[in-house]
């Protein structure tokens, strides 16, 4: 149902590493994995993300009905 792959896409875009994406936002691992998995994350973590990557979050993510 949820798709980050709006997320990936703007990683390439800005020539990041899902790394660099965690180092500069603080998540964790765990975080990241539901990410990997296309599984809902807290909205703390999706305001984390689009702080660092100055976008809006239907800059990085989907979700499909």
């Amino acid at each position: 149902m949820i798709s980050y792959s709006k997320l990936w896409k703007k990683l390439i875009d800005l020539n990041m590493k899902r790394k660099d994406l965690k180092e500069a936002t603080g998540i964790g691992s765990t975080t990241m994995t539901k990410l990997n998995k296309d599984e809902p994350v807290s909205m703390e973590v999706m305001i984390k993300i689009c702080v660092a990557l100055e976008c809006n979050i239907g800059d990085i993510m989907d979700v499909n009905i």
